[in-house]
């Protein structure tokens, strides 16, 4: 009985939380589909026919397509440069020894740590003296430095496990060290890479306190990212009333996360489970 009673349980707490996760997401696209009156009077039920008008309105009049684009922008500058740059440090701090390798790894252990609230003032002025201040290359910037730590730290721990006698290999047929990494550790580590950008991906398109302290200045609006839009979007249509376009813009921001995780989610599970065994 007590061998049935651990899975039964452990089960049971799993659909629960797959509930408590996904209900609220179900709702929140049904919504995006109702009249404000819909949602006003019998929130819980299904939508009587699918308002598209509800997600023109939230893409066009509220400005969500902007802001859409702008995260975009700013989160595929951000994640090459956070993955190339990382892989990059993580193969050399995992795969050679040198004078001070270990305390340049650990600096970046030590990142992860350093919560971005207390860096909020010095990076304000170290943005605006370097000219970047209410700039979409200065957000993508900050959002690459801030994923680096955990980048390194994951990917770090991923290519110790890789076979050595691979690299060897390769070295002895001619690969040199530029090469050895790009055409033979790189593809070796696709489950890790996609895992941490995944991560990645979550962290900075979800980002609201750095672009809140980063983008200012003229015409800053036109620049803001979607969690700004959202929230300013939340605000306006509170006092208007528009609840269905709030909605539909909510939806239109979870889409991206939600494609990404059902294209990679093989992928996202493998590389977990590899970095867990090995």
């Amino acid at each position: 009985m007590k061998d049935r009673a651990v899975p039964l349980l452990s089960h049971a707490f799993l659909v629960v939380w797959a509930l408590l996760t996904t209900l609220p997401l179900v709702w929140a696209v049904l919504s995006s589909f109702k009249s404000d009156n819909e949602i006003l009077t019998d929130p819980w039920s299904l939508p009587s026919r699918l308002r598209w008008e509800n997600w023109a309105r939230a893409w066009g009049e509220a400005h969500i397509g902007r802001y859409f684009l702008n995260s975009a922008i700013v989160v595929t500058g951000a994640l090459a440069v956070t993955m190339l740059f990382g892989a990059m440090a993580a193969y050399v701090l995992a795969r050679y020894r040198f004078r001070g390798g270990r305390i340049v790894y650990f600096a970046f252990v030590g990142g992860m740590m350093f919560p971005v609230f207390l860096a909020l003032v010095p990076l304000f002025f170290v943005v605006r003296d370097l000219g970047l201040l209410g700039t979409l290359p200065g957000l993508t910037l900050v959002y690459a430095a801030y994923s680096l730590p955990f980048t390194v730290f994951f990917l770090t721990a991923f290519f110790r496990t890789l076979p050595s006698s691979v690299a060897e290999a390769a070295m002895v047929d001619g690969c040199g060290h530029f090469r050895l990494f790009f055409r033979v550790m790189l593809p070796m580590a696709r489950p890790g890479l996609i895992s941490v950008g995944i991560f990645n991906f979550l962290f900075q398109w979800n980002q609201y306190v750095l672009p809140i302290v980063l983008m200012q200045g003229e015409d800053a609006e036109r620049k803001w990212v979607l969690a700004q839009g959202l929230t300013a979007l939340a605000v306006n249509e509170g006092y208007r009333g528009d609840f269905s376009g709030l909605f539909a813009g909510m939806t239109i921001a979870m889409l991206p996360v939600l494609a990404a995780y059902l294209i990679f989610h093989r992928q996202f599970q493998s590389g977990l489970a590899a970095g867990q065994l090995r």
